[in-house]
């Protein structure tokens, strides 16, 4: 099972990120099985990092096999969507950038990607382009975004990673995280929204 996450995919993220550049394809990263946590268990920071951020993301998850997709075929490959958190060791990642170095260490760690309950697209009733979500912190809204937002939508996505990777069953997408990350401490209570509905719940510690 793979994890394929995409990195600077709202505007709004990558200016209070103060990255400038705009790329014409999408940023895709790795994380591997290792970093699922899920079943609403508590994710612990560990102890690399001292600034642990939460980023909230549309999660969709593949549901055939696929290689070499044509965008207008990527919806025949999903239908459950969720919401989950792509946690970022920003200190560590921040470092190893300024060195030219690779940042997977600072993304794709151990339970690195909490991911909600799924639900159907269906049962939502909504276009995979229009969904509103959101993260509340001890019950405080923190993140909120809607899939209409997107840089590269969900089926360019799609599209684009199979061009590289064989999509098979199971397999993740996190589709990036609007503006609003910030940083976690022990004891936070995170509740994750798509719509009106909860289906992500669970605390650090």
């Amino acid at each position: 099972m793979k994890i394929i996450c995409v990195g600077m995919n709202y505007t709004g993220h990558n200016e209070e990120m103060k990255n400038s550049s705009v790329s014409k394809e999408p940023v895709i990263f790795l994380k591997s099985d290792v970093s699922l946590l899920k079943d609403g268990k508590p994710f612990y920071i560990p102890d690399f990092s001292f600034d642990m951020q939460y980023e909230a993301e549309i999660v969709v998850k593949i549901n055939r096999l696929g290689k070499n997709i044509a965008e207008k075929f990527a919806p025949r490959y999903y239908d459950n969507v969720t919401i989950g958190i792509d946690f970022t060791a920003r200190d560590l990642q921040d470092k190893l950038r300024e060195t030219g170095m690779p940042w997977e260490i600072s993304k794709a760690f151990d339970n690195s990607a909490a991911i909600g309950r799924f639900v159907s697209l269906t049962s939502l009733n909504e276009n995979i382009n229009n969904l509103s979500f959101r993260l509340d912190i001890n019950g405080l809204t923190v993140q909120q975004g809607n899939t209409a937002d997107m840089i590269f939508k969900t089926n360019q996505i799609i599209a684009y990673t199979s061009r590289f990777f064989s999509l098979k069953i199971g397999d993740l997408i996190y589709t990036g995280t609007p503006a609003g990350v910030g940083k976690i401490k022990v004891n936070d209570h995170l509740e994750g929204y798509i719509n009106e509905q909860k289906l992500l719940d669970f605390y650090i510690k």
